[in-house]
């Protein structure tokens, strides 16, 4: 194994033609059976916490259950919606997927390694760039496209409303997940992926940069769609969101690309704050500043070793993703709105600046250890107030009293069918759930 010093780019690029080939085509095996793998993974564990079996027919254990279910999708009848816009219809899917296997071409797998057989020595990685991480957030918000376009076209109310929900759901946490790289950048001193992995040699930044990493696994699930964010496809509202009106090969290549893109939201948190493919303490060495831990296993990061590291961390990622959605119920979206532009995006760009200010002055010779810990108290108390810190001017429905009234708390309720028994008078209607509705229907029914 070379090690690939944290300044230098030069060991990419120099691939002949087949050799790049074949990393990109490996890249899409692995992307297309890990899919299958997480399918199955999660219908597993989602029955596991419902007391229920789960897939186990098709294959062992059924592990052939997924490919049955693509061969399903595969055969079935392909429908076409008559109001829809048919190029951008059929378009919509290709640019979701297209980018979700893009972006895994700067993930590096693990570190410069011999090809068997062969006296070529390449990175475990397709390519890299200085920005490398912006090429990752540039290329991903594409696929948003996908999702918008897919929705207008299908010509139906209820697909354009998933849309418009992914558009600004995506957006919003895009932002908040932005600003939660600044400190890795800060740290690590580059936009590079490989330079990244190369300078948690001795300690991963998810432990360093708590508050980044915490607000940048919290905006993942939410640029994913996944449970409890997944309000561009909620059933009970949308029937199916934006791809209600999609069936056969393009519904699969919508749930491809959401796969794919757990799998690369996971890849890049490993890359950026876990790591990467470097091995974890005990096993490798660990130091933070004069303190160091020994490693018990010398070639823990040797030979392709690294590999297993790698997708050890993007699985317990994804088994995050499973664990939300067998776990949590779906948030309203305006809680989801309001969380991600008053919470995350507010603390991230405070911590931004208190991580900007002690690089500066730990690189000026400045620090002192005092007013660092002077500053480190006034932060957590700004992350308190901005956590806990209730709404104002919203008083509750039950101590104002006002729960009869449809409209108090400014969510209207409309008013109920005409032909009831009921004539002129305004009859409180109450539910199971004891809310109370009233009937405001005139005297004409």
């Amino acid at each position: 194994m070379l090690p690939l010093a944290a300044d230098d780019l030069s060991a990419f690029g120099q691939d002949p033609v087949w050799l790049v080939i074949v990393k990109a085509v490996l890249i899409f095996v692995v992307l297309v059976l890990l899919t299958l793998f997480n399918i199955w993974w999660e219908r597993r564990v989602v029955a596991r916490m419902q007391h229920r079996i789960g897939p186990n027919v098709h294959g062992p254990f059924g592990l052939l259950q997924s490919l049955a279910d693509g061969v399903k999708l595969a055969l079935k009848e392909d429908i076409i919606p008559k109001a829809a816009d048919r190029v951008v219809y059929l378009l919509a899917p290709v640019i979701i997927v297209i980018p979700a296997f893009v972006t895994f071409s700067v993930i590096p797998f693990g570190p410069v390694v011999d090809v068997p057989f062969t006296d070529i020595s390449t990175p475990l990685q397709l390519t890299d760039m200085p920005v490398a991480v912006l090429f990752v957030m540039a290329i991903a918000s594409i696929g948003i496209y996908g999702i918008v376009l897919g929705g207008w076209s299908s010509g139906s109310t209820y697909s354009l409303l998933g849309g418009l929900r992914s558009s600004a759901q995506m957006i919003s946490y895009e932002v908040a997940m932005g600003l939660s790289l600044v400190a890795v950048f800060l740290y690590a001193g580059s936009m590079s992926t490989s330079q990244i992995v190369a300078a948690q040699e001795n300690l991963w930044y998810g432990l360093i940069l708590i508050p980044s990493f915490v607000i940048f696994v919290i905006a993942m699930v939410g640029e994913t769609n996944r449970a409890p964010f997944d309000l561009p496809e909620a059933e009970g509202e949308l029937v199916g969101g934006f791809h209600t009106e999609y069936s056969s090969l393009k519904f699969a290549l919508f749930f491809l690309a959401e796969y794919v893109s757990m799998a690369t939201v996971s890849a890049m948190a490993t890359t950026l704050f876990l790591g990467g493919w470097r091995a974890p303490w005990p096993l490798a060495e660990f130091s933070i500043g004069s303190f160091t831990l020994p490693g018990l296993w010398e070639g823990a990061n040797e030979g392709y070793w690294p590999v297993l590291w790698f997708f050890g961390k993007v699985l317990a990622f994804i088994f995050m993703f499973i664990w939300l959605r067998g776990s949590l119920p779906r948030l309203r979206y305006d809680q989801f709105m309001a969380f991600g532009w008053k919470r995350l995006i507010p603390i991230s760009l405070v911590w931004i600046i208190a991580v900007a200010t002690v690089r500066a002055l730990s690189q000026s010779g400045g620090l002192d250890r005092q007013y660092l810990l002077v500053g480190a108290g006034v932060i957590a108390g700004l992350f308190l107030v901005l956590f806990f810190v209730g709404e104002e001017g919203q008083p509750e429905a039950a101590a104002t009293g006002a729960s009869d009234d449809a409209f108090s708390g400014g969510f209207p309720v409309p008013p109920m069918p005409a032909g009831g028994a009921v004539r002129g008078a305004a009859a409180p209607l109450t539910f199971d759930s004891g809310t109370t509705v009233r009937d405001e229907r005139d005297s004409d029914g």
